[in-house]
């Protein structure tokens, strides 16, 4: 059996693992390997992950495992690798330095530096420090070859032949400095778009409001902006995102809500609201918690040249089909494994090194 095929294999059982925990109420299957030693502990890290972040609350958590048992399968895994020539001689060890704004955001380069053959460090956020662990341990027990092929650190990261680090720009300017001698992936602050032309269906713009709320769009893949004709009219808007109005009992929102409308109204900005989110014309992309910015367009190929323009601080760009590399109404959250943050193909990197 080739490297990757053990390790395909042995992505596919956790998936199956994790699927346990992609609805409310975990619901324990038979047949799941090792179950029986790691289905109460993960129950348990689940629980920890709560407790210590109050922004991974149980659906957003349960929403991640979801995505991910649905793209850990069999024939998902084979048709993402398909393309690539995996044949590493000679594993090198990839520290991964990831963020923690959503839970579990940096599986898909832990999974692409094991898939490609190498070995992987991982350096976690204190945001989100007790899922993959665990996960990793999982992946450990039912197929020992990764034993030896996976660290955790809380160090100062050492011996690493190449390094993936995702961070505000800030940061990556950092990275940039302390990595110059590596080869590295250094991803920074980016946010995503809608683009409206006021033709919705009240069905494309709720899926809309998924994109927008969904881990209180603190991930790089929620809309924070929208483009809109002039003289569009909210109204069906407002109509189509009201279902996550219960997002304002939850607290840590509910205080970034009144934070920001206070800001809002002594700087006397201009601004319309419906009492969990605010509408507010912005030319920048990055907007706070629970806030959604604003900005019109005339010219759709204006606009488009404006996209292309700034193609560097934007994730992803939801429509329907307003441009070649759109994403549909409400599929931001569900990216597919050959979906690469930032447009870089990761696991063309990891071949290179």
């Amino acid at each position: 059996m080739s490297n990757k095929n053990y390790i395909s294999n042995a992505f596919v059982e956790l998936g199956k693992f994790i699927n346990q925990f992609a609805t409310i109420p975990f619901a324990k299957q038979e047949h799941v390997l090792q179950n029986d030693l790691f289905f109460d502990g993960f129950k348990h890290q689940i629980k920890l992950a709560k407790e210590h972040n109050g922004w991974f609350t149980e659906s957003n958590i349960v929403y991640t495992l979801n995505a991910w048992s649905n793209e850990l399968t069999d024939s998902k895994i084979n048709d993402w690798t398909s393309k690539y020539n995996f044949n590493i001689k000679n594993p090198k060890t990839v520290a991964i330095i990831m963020a923690g704004n959503i839970p579990l955001v940096g599986f898909h380069d832990f999974l692409s530096v094991l898939i490609s053959g190498h070995n992987v460090l991982v350096k976690q956020s204190s945001n989100d420090k007790h899922l993959l662990p665990f996960l990793a341990k999982y992946l450990e027990v039912i197929e020992p070859n990764f034993k030896g092929r996976i660290t955790f650190t809380e160090e100062k990261l050492e011996n690493f032949d190449a390094v993936i680090a995702t961070g505000s720009d800030n940061t990556a300017r950092y990275f940039e400095y302390y990595f110059k001698n590596k080869p590295s992936i250094i991803r920074k602050n980016r946010n995503s778009v809608a683009v409206l032309t006021g033709n919705e269906t009240s069905e494309e713009l709720e899926a809309l409001s998924d994109d927008i709320f969904r881990y209180y769009g603190l991930g790089c893949r929620n809309v924070s902006k929208i483009f809109i004709p002039k003289n569009y009219n909210f109204d069906a808007f407002f109509n189509a995102v009201y279902k996550w109005h219960p997002i304002i009992n939850e607290s840590k929102y509910a205080n970034n809500y009144d934070y920001n409308k206070a800001v809002y109204l002594m700087s006397e900005f201009e601004m319309l609201e419906n009492g969990f989110l605010m509408i507010k014309e912005d030319e920048s992309y990055a907007s706070p918690i629970a806030t959604l910015f604003y900005e019109y367009y005339s010219d759709a190929n204006d606009l488009k040249d404006k996209l292309i323009a700034d193609k560097d601080k934007i994730q992803c760009i939801v429509s329907n089909k307003f441009t070649g590399n759109y994403i549909a109404f409400g599929e931001t959250q569900n990216p597919q494994l050959s979906d690469y943050a930032d447009n870089l193909d990761t696991i063309e990197f990891l071949l290179k090194i």
